[in-house]
């Protein structure tokens, strides 16, 4: 709704920006509080979450390059145009994954214990994120007619202008909330280790499926155009973290 937070002079300030840099720190907060608590250092969350950043950048972005490089082929340099939109979440997701999994080898951690560690911020981080991208336009909902239809109208943001649309960021940062809710709550409790983190996916993968129904932004298909990028690798990881979740079960 409002791209520009604020500017002084030729100095810009992007509220997606502010928004995402919020949901970083909140999350990242959070998880050297869970670090705490579970006897872990809480400064080896701090570094590795430097790392995890970048990595979540780099994935995202060349995941989105993938499924839509006829919008970048006639020119390449626009790869690194970040500013304009163009992020997959599921490739920063795999790509932090992989930069964990790094990590706490280097670092002789508990892998499983820092995805559980993890999961509650970035879901959590994800949600203010996603504020972001509503203030931004990106991301944007289908046409509709519903009451709580918003109209953007700034000629900066990234969605069509004066056309009623699903205001899906908001569907999914409040999905995103109400998931952190959930994980902290069988934080608590866990009985495996692991056990929060394939939480995590099977129910971000889960309300990401749905709400990719109300997504009428370009992010590319799959299955002649049957599913979304997002819809179908949602369904590749539910299976996975189905079993790891059993197995962690069996073996409690």
């Amino acid at each position: 709704m409002h791209p520009v937070l604020f500017q002084i002079g030729p100095i810009t300030v992007y509220t997606y920006g502010v928004f995402v840099a919020m949901g970083f720190l909140l999350g990242l907060a959070t998880a050297m509080r869970e670090a705490r608590l579970s006897g872990e250092d809480p400064q080896q969350l701090v570094d590795m979450a430097l790392y995890i950043l970048l990595g979540a950048i780099i994935g995202s972005r060349v995941l989105y390059v993938l499924v839509s490089w006829g919008e970048f082929a006639p020119n390449p340099l626009q790869i690194f145009m970040i500013w304009k939109g163009g992020l997959v979440f599921y490739g920063g997701l795999a790509m932090a994954v992989l930069v964990i999994i790094w990590y706490t080898r280097r670092n002789h951690m508990s892998l499983l214990k820092t995805l559980d560690i993890c999961a509650p911020a970035l879901a959590l981080g994800h949600a203010v994120g996603r504020i972001g991208c509503f203030s931004a336009g990106c991301c944007y909902g289908k046409e509709t007619s519903v009451p709580w239809a918003v109209t953007f109208t700034d000629p900066r943001s990234l969605a069509p202008l004066n056309v009623a649309l699903h205001p899906v960021q908001l569907y999914e940062s409040f999905s995103l909330f109400l998931i952190f809710l959930v994980l902290m709550a069988l934080r608590r409790r866990q009985s495996f280790d692991g056990q929060v983190a394939w939480t995590y996916v099977l129910l971000y993968a889960g309300a990401r499926f749905v709400l990719e129904f109300f997504r009428g932004d370009p992010r590319g298909f799959v299955l002649g155009g049957a599913l979304s990028t997002s819809q179908f690798l949602g369904l590749l990881a539910v299976p996975v973290a189905v079993f790891l979740w059993w197995r962690g079960w069996r073996k409690a």
